[in-house]
Order: C-alpha cells, then structure tokens, then sequence
C-alpha cells in the first residue's frame, strides 16, 4: 500500500494540532476559573472577582449595551439585576458534573445579557432599574439589599459550605434566586443536589401556564416548549427549512446519563420549576432545558434570532418573571 500523499497529511497534522491547542484552551479556562479570581467573559475580557462590582465596568462582548438614567434622588430606589459568582466543581469530582456544562460557568452572557435586560424591564414596565447592575458574592454582606438574584450555567455549580446558610437566610427572609441556562437531567441533578443542602426539605413545583406569572406583562398564551431558547448559533440554524437542526430549539448533545442516543432526550423540554415557601412565595424559580441569557445578550447578532427568541420568548418571559416575582 502507497503512503497517503504529504499534502493530504498537512490538513490532518494541522487539525490535530488544532485540537490539541483548544483542549489546553479549555482546560486553561477551566483551571483559571477554579482557582480564581481572575476569570475571562466570552469576549475575552479579564475580570476580577475579589473586584468587580457592576456590569458596566465590563467590556460588552455581542452589539453594545444602552444605557439610561432614572430622575434625581431615586438612584437607589431601583430594581438591580444581581449575578451571583460562584466556583466550579472539578472535573470527576461527582458523577453528576457534565463535562460540556459552560466553561465561563457564572460569568457565561455576561454583561450584555445583565444590561440588556435591565433596559428592557425599565422601558417596559414602571420598575426603574439600575444602570449598572451588579456582580456579587454569597458571602458579601451587601446581597440582602438585592431581593432577586441570578445563577446561570448551575450544571456544574459547587457552594461552599460557608455559602450554603447564608443563601439559606437570604431564601428564608423574602429573597429570591432565578437560575437559568443549564441542560439535561445530569445538570440539573447536580443544581438540586446544591440546593437541597441549602433548603433539604424543599421540592420543587412545575408551574402551569395558566400561574399569573405567565400573564402579567405578557399574556403568554404559547405552550411551554415554545419559550425554550438554545444558544443563540442553534436557534439561528433552528429557522432555516434547510439546515439539518432545522425546528430544534433543545441542546441536544450535553453530556447525560442517555449519551448513547445522542437525542438528548432529557434536554427536550423546558421546565420553569419553583420552590414556595409555607405560604406559597417563590423562592427559587429555574428555568430548565432554556437559555434566556443568550435571548438578551445576543439580541443585535441575528434578525431571525432576535424576532424568534428575544423578542417572543427570552425578553416577555424574563421581564413576567421580574415583575411578578417584585410585585409578589
């Protein structure tokens, strides 16, 4: 048998470096934002997170952010979108860790997705919001003046014990968690396994379309799997009749107990499930098998993105959520 020709073996040569060179990639991103505190955004920007305080100081990495301001005196009487920064768990530290989970982890959508948010609760609503949202650990004492909190890409989450009764009291004493972006029945095993050390005698409700959640803003008439939004490069392939993801909106390739399928089956339909307290107040609120932050972070990239998912789905069930969840 003749030796394949030289210039075929160049293409070949070329892409196992290249895979070579993007595993260190990841993996250099995944030592980075385990060790800390400096962490990268998706657009590369450097961040501190002893440091940062507000979105703003962030570099925006998609199409630009607004900016506004509210009347004089009332700067601080305002809604604040607050992320919460947390650590990884390691790579083969639990069976239930999925190894495609982000690996920017809290950092993921951020900031466009915080601003571009906050402006669209402040135009569309009477809540005034803070301009600059806000970045913030568990165990900083400010997070009780932030009555909402968000948690995003939690498949690989890790809370430390430390953080597991503040977040606790904070839960406890009125405030409330939305977490979002995370896929399949692993993921979501390892952000209840987190939780129930947080509030052990909690379970979790599937709220129906008909909750009021669904319909104080935007009367969201649709059934559920048409809120779901994937990142924002499957949605934009999910609208063309001749893409072979044509119409699939669930990121079907995570890692997950089912791998062998290859369907993604446990990451098909989109859930928003609760945790009450004894009086019915949500808690907790986690939209599953979704990806609302790339709904409002990738918002100017795709018009046919933008018209399906930010403009019908991510922004009206995002900004119900916000209103019902501060009005209630």
């Amino acid at each position: 048998m003749k030796s394949p020709p030289k210039i075929l073996l160049l293409p070949a040569l070329a892409l196992f470096i290249v895979g070579i060179c993007a595993a260190q990639n990841w993996g250099q991103r995944r030592r980075i934002e385990n060790i800390g505190p400096i962490v990268q955004t998706e657009g590369r920007d450097w961040v501190n997170e002893d440091t940062v305080r507000t979105a703003r100081e962030t570099a925006t990495h998609s199409t630009g952010t607004p900016n506004w301001t509210n009347a004089p005196g009332f700067e601080k009487d305002v809604f604040t979108f607050a992320r919460v920064i947390y650590k990884f768990a390691p790579d083969g530290s639990s069976p239930l860790i999925s190894i495609t989970s982000s690996p920017w982890g809290w950092i993921t959508d951020y900031p466009d997705s915080d601003l571009n948010l906050s402006y669209r609760v402040q135009q569309m609503t009477s809540i005034k919001v803070d301009p600059d949202g806000r970045e913030i650990k568990l165990t900083d004492p400010a997070l009780f003046d932030f009555p909402w909190i968000y948690m995003v890409e939690v498949g690989r989450m890790d809370l430390r014990d430390e953080e597991v009764p503040i977040l606790r009291k904070y839960l406890l004493n009125g405030g409330v968690l939305m977490v979002d972006d995370f896929w399949g029945q692993k993921q979501w095993d390892n952000f209840e396994f987190q939780m129930k050390r947080v509030l052990p005698g909690r379970s979790w409700t599937e709220l129906p379309m008909d909750h009021p959640l669904f319909h104080c803003v935007f009367d969201i008439k649709v059934p559920k799997n048409q809120l779901q939004t994937p990142n924002s490069q499957q949605g934009a392939r999910s609208l063309h009749p001749n893409n072979r993801e044509y119409g699939i909106t669930w990121e079907y390739f995570h890692d997950d107990y089912d791998n062998d399928d290859h369907q993604g089956q446990a990451a098909h339909d989109m859930h928003v499930r609760a945790w009450l307290d004894d009086k019915g107040r949500i808690m907790i609120i986690a939209t599953h098998n979704c990806d609302n932050g790339d709904s409002w972070e990738r918002e100017g990239e795709d018009d046919g993105f933008f018209h399906e998912f930010s403009e019908k789905r991510g922004y009206p069930l995002g900004i119900n959520i916000i209103f019902y969840l501060m009005t209630h």
